[in-house]
């Protein structure tokens, strides 16, 4: 008996021995360092050395004081349905996440059970007088542990949880890019009523134009060629507003998309026909290397390189042995020899086993080095992608501030212009019921202040739109997350009816907020 209790306590220390080796053993394949990218050492047109951050790019939109703005903003945060497929993708990433913390566990863990009735013809048993009725029954537990010497499964671990935050990031980079496009949307639908409302105007004057005609022509001062062309012209300009309407409609349609709302709500949230918001004179300034930080979509392609990197030493790990431990204990009950299935937990009818093993596939050794090498170009792929966005957030931030500063130098030029153009059609008019002009005079200068006032409407629309670009070039309006909950508490409930979820990972306290949160975060409680 002591004999049994060294020999078993032998093989307890050497079990353990392997769970120790196999807890500090190597990690196989590359560590992910954040790959080298070239940024700009200063925006262009600004001096070398500026530090200055920029302004409220977390809360970029207030700074229109547009109040209604504000709160379509807030409810396509709380309603769209792309934020919110996004948001439910972070909860599969988490658990699948949590799928690959458990592989550090007994791999297979079975608890298993059975009752077996065998009836025997007389002549296959050994014995004679032996009952032929065999009755026999079993109960137990059995577990297979392959052991993580080559860091196979953490590298895994590693690779889902860049896979998560990245996740995170894309949810990020939707957000920056609902806050902008719901501020564009609600930017153009304010443009398209002013430019109905320039139109309109217009047509008063024209109007005006055509009852000076037709007095003059019935005096006799002018040709019925004056009335034509003043009719001509008022029904030209009134075709305009029905396409003007159209697009307006349209652009109401995808805001409601962007809402989450159907179309018919719209009206009242946006209210009637208002001012165009006026855009600061001054876009956010920073320095370029800030965009790593600011930008979700920079972080998501960083993350998804890291995820990559690790899937390789999840390749490389299959080119050496794989270690286990196996074992099983349990009860079994029977008939034979006047036994009885009753006694099945009784300690004399225990029964166990265990033992460890290797596999070693070296016949397999070109097919897991090719798989190594498609792991390989894939991170190379994801590298180079990373780069390539860093690149591209550059050039939108360089096009966006290159407009911004376009379209104020239009609006300006176009403020001036308008003006003259109102005074050259009064004072044509005036010309025109002297008999000092033609028509012909009148009808060029009604036509060239549509196009101006027109223009200049587009024009006080451009400034802000273009100032929009800029900020959702520079990655700003995902923080509106901070603090909040990503699904609705109805979508949550429904959830957590069809399923138990625990504690969701989708509110503040669980996610990043910055790129320095993709260091591994805590062991999520339901992993196991």
């Amino acid at each position: 008996m002591a004999h049994t209790g060294r020999s078993a306590a032998a093989k307890l220390s050497l079990a353990v021995a392997c769970v120790v080796l196999a807890a500090s053993g190597c990690k196989v394949g590359p560590d992910f360092r954040r790959p080298e990218s070239p940024v700009a050492e200063h925006w262009i047109g600004e001096p070398p050395g500026t530090t200055a951050e920029p302004t409220d790019t977390a809360n970029w939109w207030r700074l229109f004081n547009d109040a209604t703005m504000n709160g379509l903003i807030d409810t396509a945060f709380h309603n769209n349905l792309s934020l919110q497929v996004a948001a439910a993708r972070i909860l599969q990433a988490q658990a699948q996440l949590n799928v690959e913390i458990g592989e550090l566990f007994p791999q297979q863990q079975v608890l298993a059970g059975g009752v077996q009735y065998e009836r025997q013809s007389q002549a296959t048993l050994l014995l004679p007088g032996l009952n032929p009725d065999l009755d026999t029954s079993q109960f137990g537990v059995s577990a297979s542990w392959e052991l993580d010497f080559w860091g196979k499964y953490r590298r895994a671990i590693e690779s889902d949880r860049a896979a998560m935050l990245a996740s995170v990031a894309a949810y990020d980079s939707g957000l920056v890019s609902l806050t902008a496009g719901v501020a564009s949307t609600y930017l153009n639908i304010r443009v398209l009523q002013q430019r109905i409302e320039v139109v309109e105007e217009n047509l008063k004057t024209q109007q005006e134009g055509l009852r000076i005609a037709s007095a003059q022509f019935e005096a006799g001062e002018t040709s019925q060629l004056d009335v034509e062309q003043a009719q001509t012209q008022l029904a030209q300009t009134r075709s305009q507003i029905p396409g003007l309407q159209n697009s307006l409609r349209a652009d109401e349609d995808s805001l409601a998309v962007l809402l989450g709302v159907t179309p018919d709500t719209i009206d009242s949230l946006i209210g009637a026909s208002a001012n165009i918001p006026v855009a600061p004179t001054e876009a956010a300034t920073g320095m370029p290397k800030d965009l790593l930080r600011r930008r979700p979509d920079v972080r998501q392609a960083e993350l998804t390189a890291a995820a990559q990197s690790a899937g390789i030493g999840v390749a490389k790990a299959n080119l050496f042995p794989a270690f286990s431990l196996t074992g099983s204990f349990g009860f079994v009950g029977t008939t034979l020899h006047g036994g009885s299935i009753s006694d099945l937990f009784n300690w004399d009818n225990r029964a166990s086993a265990y033992g460890a093993s290797f596999v070693w596939p070296i016949f397999n050794y070109g097919r897991i080095v090719n798989s190594i090498r498609v792991q390989d170009a894939v991170f190379q792929q994801a590298v180079l992608n990373y780069q390539n966005t860093v690149l591209q957030a550059q050039q939108e931030v360089e096009d966006a501030r290159a407009a911004f500063a376009a379209a104020q130098a239009t609006l300006a030029a176009l403020s001036d212009a308008a003006g003259s153009a109102r005074r050259t059609t009064q004072l044509a008019i005036v010309r025109y019921k002297e008999g000092a002009s033609d028509y012909t005079t009148v009808l060029t200068a009604l036509q060239l202040e549509l196009q101006i006032e027109d223009g200049l409407a587009t024009a006080r629309g451009s400034v802000p739109l273009a100032l929009v670009s800029v900020y959702r070039a520079l990655g700003g309006g995902w923080q509106l997350r901070e603090g909040e909950q990503l699904l609705p508490a109805s979508i949550r409930k429904e959830m957590h009816q069809r399923t138990y979820w625990g504690r969701m990972p989708d509110s503040a306290p669980e996610l990043p907020v910055t790129e320095e949160s993709a260091a591994p975060q805590r062991r999520d409680s339901n992993a196991h």
